[in-house]
């Protein structure tokens, strides 16, 4: 088996410099015939290129494609393209892993291939979120992590050729969100079967919550919302809208839930400062998902309105 690491960064040089590190650190298995790395760099104005082109020696596997800024699903795209192995490996430019990581993906896969007889699955391994930059493994698994996503490219292992017949990923996901899960519902529709791979551990990690992140995370909502609606718009399922919560009971829930909007960015924020201050910032995230949560979905109605959809 010779494995592809696919990997988009954009501007993420410092925790990219660790994710690197530990892919060089692989112990493989039987199963690996050997590895490379595929870092597509999406325009970054941090300096990232240069800088990777710079370190050649201390990454052998890595091999750099440049893009203009066309975002995550182009990247993916333009590193299958590029990828000499026979299976991809996608993992997220912020996601630290184990030195076990490709030989568990690769052992669980080959035991699913010959059970099945054919190659028509993909392993999905466990991701634990981290606020801890210096040592991102150190943290430890929270039942927060757990995700109910089908394919979500934070951390999974596919055939090469079956990726291709599903068609890769639609670049009109050019903002943020779905382009995987979407991608996700062709393959499920192939007969494409999951298989968890717990032991195959990833870490992402992301700074603590920081009051003046607020802004960016409410632009976000509306980015997902927009991109939701290309998600309905390919698959109008009631299954898909469940997952981008384009239903009535979704809008209901967050606005209970939020008073109404009573409970919001605004009123939540000397308690969001407390909790950060005191060092409860994965709690204050937490709390600030319920505003975001009725945010996001009160702009997906709006954007469907708009567009004529029910």
């Amino acid at each position: 088996m010779f494995v592809s690491v696919v990997i988009p960064t954009y501007n993420r040089r410092p925790i990219l410099e660790k994710c690197l590190l530990a892919l060089e650190r692989q112990q493989v298995s039987p199963e690996i015939d050997r590895y490379e790395v595929v870092v597509v760099d999406d325009g970054s104005t941090d300096g990232t290129p240069d800088w990777l082109r710079g370190a050649a020696e201390r990454f052998p596997h890595v091999r750099l494609i440049e893009q203009s800024h066309g975002g995550p699903a182009e990247g993916r795209n333009r590193g299958v393209d590029h990828a000499h192995g026979d299976v991809i490996v996608f993992i997220d430019s912020d996601l630290v892993v184990t030195d076990s990581f490709l030989s568990c993906h690769a052992s669980s896969l080959v035991r699913s291939w010959e059970a099945r007889g054919d190659r028509l699955c993909f392993t999905y391994g466990a991701v634990v979120n981290t606020a801890n930059f210096e040592q991102p493994t150190a943290e430890r698994h929270k039942l927060r992590d757990l995700s109910w996503a089908y394919f979500a490219t934070g951390n999974v292992a596919i055939a090469k050729e079956v990726l291709q017949r599903a068609g890769l990923f639609d670049t009109g996901f050019r903002l943020y969100g779905w382009e995987d899960l979407e991608l996700g519902e062709r393959l499920r529709r192939m007969g494409v079967q999951l298989i968890k791979c717990p032991a195959a551990v990833g870490y992402h990690w992301h700074p603590a919550l920081t009051l003046d992140q607020i802004p960016r995370l409410i632009e976000v909502e509306g980015e997902r919302a927009r991109m939701g609606l290309v998600f309905f718009r390919k698959h109008p399922t009631r299954r898909v809208r469940f997952i981008i919560q384009f239903t009535w009971l979704h809008r209901l829930l967050w606005e209970l839930l939020t008073l109404g909007g009573l409970i919001n960015e605004h009123s939540l924020r000397p308690l969001l400062r407390w909790l950060i201050c005191h060092g409860y910032s994965g709690t204050a995230m937490e709390l600030l998902r319920l505003p975001l949560n009725r945010i996001g979905v009160r702009a997906l109605f709006q954007e469907a309105r708009l567009a004529g959809l029910r």
